[in-house]
């Protein structure tokens, strides 16, 4: 980990080889320090000796029969063969004859080996008659095995446990093999090479969070004031806005710690595993002050509680409720911030956004027309423009870009321009780029003539609405040939930046979503699946035309809460706000405004039948036309009006597939 010293405390190498030596000495001195005492003699001397009346007594132990004679006997008379050293093997001594015969020996203890096989049922006869006395033991069981079975496993899994212990990453910590631990990525100040100059198309948001920067550089003025740092700040804003780029400039801009993690980190399959993460994130970034937390994707952990029908995840809630206490049990001297992202602020818990936690809510919301610019300017620096390339005119084409798709539509360009083997990269890889982007790769797909013909008056009859219609925004391009999942696409370019929609807007688009499938009846006597999505968007818009803004016949009361009640069991659990017999209302109203533009769209297409003609045969010859295209067909447009749009300024090119 960056910035920071990990001592682990190993098992030197000369304790390992000691222990290893102490448990084989104990094994081979169970093994033989245990096992029978005398000196092995053959059966058939033991039995003579037995028939001598020599024998005082023995021990049969399963096959082994141990004891004692009364008089010492030799190795002869019991039928051990002396064995001679050759001389070659001797070495030199003081001895006048090394090769003189070794003087006999005695044996007084003697241990045999019963023959099982072939058996000998006269033994136990002949020791009665003897007078020997008999002892009888239970065979013992072999340590050795035993040893093998039990005590070595035990060795093995404990090294094998100190040894992942002291390769884990956390092991310094304390914590067995880390699973308790933060998994949060530690950066230190003077690592972070982002700040503030990185980040473009994003004023608002970052004259927020220069105070923050300067609370972590300057405490002291604020604190001289009686001022205390906010405790946590939400980035709420789309996908894609930056707001992981915007932590970590706030953190290179302050020169302070920098722990990154994302949400779903704290939830495992234990509960309890989660909040004791959550306490050790906190107990580091305190160690480590002044420092920065940041959580990506809050939304995952901090979602409301209590909510779902009979899905209650503890672990998550538990979860939940440490950052609670963490957050509101800080220590006000403490230069901690919490930085925490999400493009769902409507489903995170009331007590998480409260004052004292969650203090600031910055929305980084898309960029505007000088926004993308700049961006563009960011990620085009280390590309070869071409000195043609305008990033103003780009930036008017792309309204509804966020900052990723900007970094993306660069790259795209660049490799379209490296697999031309182009030097630079020029305005037509960036043009190129965008309709791959807006409207999907290009898919080779063989069409036979029908479909073709379908497509061409399909998107012929969106093209053409849009047209005529004054408020609809001005068509791009149109295109028959397969791109992504669509197999025709008519591209729509507003021409300013807008943050709401009209009336009189909405109703054109909705003209426009139903201009593909009226052609097809107008033109094919006949309609097709192709207008699946046209529908869905047209129902949709027209939906939310009455239930949310209050532009059907129903008046001006709002019957869905949307986005507010996002959870499946809390919309069950809550119930609807209206009549059956106002539900029942909102549909006829639905039929009913999609009914009259449907009728609308057939009208502008029967009173312009030659251009809608001149126009699908224009898309078969050519299969991709453009603007200027489309006024030398269809003569010029009317004067486009400016309409704004309906809720955050969250437009993208309108599409029409």
């Amino acid at each position: 980990m960056p910035g920071e010293t990990q001592n682990k405390r190993q098992m030197p190498g000369w304790a390992w080889a000691a222990i290893v030596m102490l448990v084989l000495a104990w094994m081979f001195w169970t093994f033989w320090g245990r096992g029978a005492t005398g000196s092995s003699v053959p059966y058939s001397g033991f039995v003579a000796q037995v028939k001598e009346g020599n024998v005082d007594r023995v021990q049969i132990s399963g096959s082994r029969i141990t004891g004692m004679f009364l008089e010492p006997v030799s190795g002869e008379e019991l039928g051990i063969v002396p064995v001679q050293v050759p001389s070659t093997y001797l070495e030199p001594s003081p001895q006048p004859d090394p090769r003189a015969p070794l003087p006999p020996m005695t044996y007084t203890n003697f241990s045999t080996t019963f023959p099982e096989a072939v058996g000998d049922p006269t033994l136990m006869t002949l020791l009665e008659s003897q007078g020997v006395h008999v002892d009888v033991a239970s065979p013992s069981s072999p340590m050795l095995p035993i040893i093998l079975m039990s005590a070595i496993p035990m060795v093995l899994f404990v090294g094998l446990f100190l040894w992942m212990k002291n390769r884990s990453p956390e092991s310094s910590s304390g914590s067995y093999l880390g699973f308790a631990r933060s998994k949060a990525r530690r950066y230190e100040g003077n690592r972070l090479e982002v700040t503030f100059d990185d980040v473009a198309g994003a004023e608002e948001s970052k004259s927020e969070l220069r105070d923050v920067v300067d609370f972590l550089r300057n405490s002291a003025k604020y604190r001289a004031v009686g001022a205390r740092i906010p405790r946590g700040i939400l980035l709420v804003g789309p996908p894609g806005t930056g707001k992981t780029l915007m932590a970590r400039a706030v953190a290179g801009e302050a020169n302070a710690t920098f722990f990154n993690l994302n949400a779903t980190e704290f939830v495992e399959m234990f509960v309890g595993v989660g909040a004791s993460r959550v306490r050790d994130l906190f107990q580091q970034a305190r160690s480590a002050a002044p420092s920065i937390i940041f959580i990506d994707e809050m939304d995952a952990v901090g979602r409301r509680r209590g909510t779902g029908v009979g899905n209650v995840n503890d672990e998550r809630e538990q979860t939940l409720n440490q950052l609670l206490v963490e957050m509101d049990g800080f220590d006000e001297r403490a230069e901690v911030v919490i930085l925490a992202a999400t493009n769902r602020p409507d489903v995170l818990d009331p007590a998480l956004q409260r004052p004292g936690r969650f203090d600031r809510q910055v929305t980084v919301s898309l960029p505007d027309r000088n926004g993308r610019e700049a961006i563009l300017g960011v990620h085009s620096r280390p590309l070869s423009l071409d000195p043609k390339v305008d990033l103003g005119v780009l930036a008017r084409t792309t309204m509804g870009f966020s900052g990723a798709d900007l970094a993306n539509l660069c790259n795209e360009a660049a490799i379209l321009a490296a697999r031309k083997n182009s030097a630079h990269v020029s305005m037509a890889d960036f043009e190129e780029a965008i309709d791959k982007i807006l409207m999907g790769g290009v898919r080779p797909l063989l069409l036979d003539e029908h479909d073709r013909r379908t497509i061409a008056y399909h998107e012929a009859g969106h093209a053409l609405i849009a047209w005529l219609t004054a408020a609809a925004d001005p068509v791009h391009k149109v295109t028959i040939t397969p791109r992504g999942q669509a197999l025709g696409v008519t591209a729509q370019l507003p021409g300013e930046d807008r943050y709401n929609y009209t009336r009189t807007y909405l109703l054109a688009r909705l003209v426009v979503l139903l201009g593909g499938r009226a052609a097809e009846e107008l033109a094919l006597g006949e309609i097709t699946t192709g207008a699946e999505n046209d529908l869905k968007q047209a129902t949709r818009l027209a939906r939310h035309m009455i239930t949310r803004w209050g532009m059907g016949n129903l008046g001006l009361a709002a019957f869905d809460a949307g986005s507010e009640q996002p959870f499946l069991g809390y919309d069950l659990s809550q119930g609807r706000e209206y009549s059956e017999s106002m539900a029942a209302e909102i549909d006829h109203e639905l039929a009913r405004l999609l009914d009259e533009h449907h009728e609308l769209a057939l009208r502008l297409l029967t009173e312009n039948r030659h251009k809608l003609d001149r126009l699908a045969q224009a898309l078969l010859d050519e299969e991709t036309i453009d603007r200027a295209t489309l006024v030398q067909l269809l003569g010029p447009r009317e004067a486009d009006l400016a309409s704004p749009s309906p809720e955050h300024g969250d437009e993208r090119v309108a599409l029409t597939a």
